[in-house]
C-alpha cells in the first residue's frame, strides 16, 4: 500500500470564504499515482472547515447567509470564548460544516457525485492556514 502527504496552504484575505479546492486536490492524486484508494482532506485550524458540495455561487451565498444565523458574529460579547478576541464565531461556524471529507478514489480520479466538489471554508481569514491531504491506496 502507498501513501501520500502534502499540505495545501491558504491565506484568504477576507474574513470569510468558500474556496473549490478540488483541482488542487486532484492535482495531489495525480502526484501520488494511486488508481485505488481513498482519499483524506482536513482542515488543520478550528476556525477552517473541509466539505463536499456543489460549486454554485447561490448556494455558496446561502451558506454564508444561513451561517451568520446560526452564529452571528457581531455582537462579539455574546460569546465567552471571545474575551480579548472576536472569532467565536468560526469555531462554530466549523463544527457545522466540518472537519473533512474522506473520497474513494477509482481508476485514479476521484470518484465524486454529480455536482460533487471539495471546498475549503474559512470563517476566521487574514492569515495562514493549512489543509492536510493525505492519500492511501495502491
Amino acid at each position: 500500500m502507498k501513501s501520500y502527504r502534502k499540505e495545501l496552504w491558504f491565506e484568504v484575505p477576507t474574513r470569510r470564504a468558500l474556496i473549490n479546492i478540488t483541482p488542487q486536490v486532484e492535482a495531489c492524486l495525480k502526484e501520488s499515482q494511486i488508481q485505488e484508494g481513498l482519499v483524506l482532506c482536513n482542515a488543520m485550524h478550528i476556525t477552517a472547515s473541509v466539505f463536499i458540495n456543489d460549486d454554485e455561487s447561490g448556494l455558496h451565498h446561502d451558506y454564508d447567509v444561513w451561517l451568520e444565523k446560526l452564529a452571528p458574529h457581531e455582537p462579539v460579547s455574546q460569546y465567552r470564548h471571545n474575551v480579548g478576541g472576536d472569532n467565536a464565531d468560526a469555531h462554530m461556524k466549523r463544527q457545522i460544516m466540518g472537519r473533512e471529507v474522506v473520497v474513494a478514489v477509482s481508476q485514479g480520479r476521484l470518484d465524486f457525485g454529480t455536482w460533487e466538489q471539495i471546498f475549503y471554508g474559512e470563517f476566521d481569514g487574514r492569515r495562514r492556514k493549512r489543509v492536510l491531504v493525505k492519500i492511501i491506496g495502491e
